[in-house]
């Protein structure tokens, strides 16, 4: 019998594939509205470096911490050195992913799918059928902890994707534990606040591949957004990432070898009761060098709801956001377009 419907694979082009065709200009479904194209107009670059070397010296713990909260609520964003994972670690995890996105497309096409419910999924956009603009980017998304649940459903091509993408999550879920002690000590909670949830907690790998772009002032790789979870901690190989200050200012983040990215995400905005709020960022794309990141996202479990630390609701800061989870999350954007809706403010009481 013959389909009566074109599948979604007929009409699939990955950012990758474009750019093979060496194109002179994009077409016309990435032109953004002028007031959302990147202008190129940045203030000083936010420099928020935290030495993660220093968190376990009894003489240096309490500066850290005080580092830590300063950078929380000011900004929503700092990079950590000294880390714990090596360098070879992460080199060999953005070498699988760049593998992975040099394949035939039809050795990746098997996981092409619009369902942002599916547990591992690659795509160019956050809802086919909802987005009016398309974006400048390919990524795979994969979820990560517990790794022996979801190691079986990860590429199998190439060959060392899963070793050197599990030596990776692996890694940054421990350093996400380590944080989120930092951050809750920095609120004058108890550092294990949480500690079983957030050990078994979500963790959703998202690998973005930005291709270079012929009209880089007219797209984005992804748009300006907050991520979902309590945190997000993100590798990169070059710079491209910006985020947006508290006088909604634009600001480039640097690339520094061997450091990562710590973003918070909404669900922390919701524990904290909006004492730390969740960033806003974009990714910004370049007419000559392809650009890698992967994020790690952590929340709860995905049938787990966040609400406000029962320590930080009193009468100076009165309950002001409704519980959310992952669950909750994709069904927003499986129904709405993140462009013109909040997550966040379907989560705040009075918004």
């Amino acid at each position: 019998m013959e389909k009566s419907s074109a599948s979604p694979n007929d009409s699939f082009t990955s950012a990758m594939t474009l750019t093979e065709e060496e194109l002179a200009c994009v077409r016309k479904r990435y032109v953004l509205p002028p007031s959302l194209r990147p202008d190129g107009t940045l203030s000083n670059t936010c420099l928020a470096i935290v030495d993660l070397s220093f968190l376990q010296h009894p003489l240096f713990r309490h500066q850290i911490i005080q580092e830590v909260q300063l950078a929380c609520k000011e900004l929503g964003f700092f990079q950590v050195i000294n880390h714990g994972i090596p360098l070879s670690v992460m080199k060999d995890v953005l070498d699988a992913a760049t593998e992975f996105f040099e394949l035939p497309n039809e050795e990746k096409m098997h996981l092409l799918s619009p369902n942002v419910h599916d547990p591992i999924r690659y795509n160019t956009s956050l809802n086919d059928v909802k987005d009016k603009v398309s974006f400048w980017r390919d990524f795979l998304k994969h979820y990560a902890n517990p790794i022996s649940n979801w190691i079986d459903l990860w590429p199998s091509k190439p060959t060392c994707y899963k070793e050197k993408m599990g030596n990776y999550t692996t890694a940054v879920q421990k350093l996400q534990e380590k944080l989120m002690e930092a951050i809750f000590e920095s609120l004058e909670l108890n550092p294990n606040y949480l500690h079983e949830d957030i050990a078994e907690g979500s963790q959703v790998m998202v690998v973005n591949c930005y291709p270079a772009c012929p009209e880089p002032d007219l797209t984005l790789g992804l748009p300006p957004h907050t991520d979902y979870g309590m945190l997000s901690i993100i590798l990169q190989n070059h710079q491209g990432l910006q985020i947006m200050d508290r006088d909604e200012k634009w600001h480039a983040v640097p690339f520094i070898e061997g450091a990562l990215v710590v973003l918070l995400g909404d669900h922390m905005e919701v524990l904290t009761n909006g004492r730390y709020k969740s960033v806003i960022h974009r990714a910004t794309v370049n007419s000559e060098k392809k650009r890698l990141s992967i994020a790690s996202l952590h929340s709860l479990a995905l049938g787990k709801k966040v609400r406000p630390a029962p320590a930080l609701v009193d009468e100076q800061h009165i309950l002001s956001y409704k519980e959310g989870g992952l669950s909750d999350f994709l069904d927003f954007i499986s129904g709405g377009d993140i462009m013109e809706v909040k997550y966040i403010d379907k989560l705040k009481i009075n918004p």
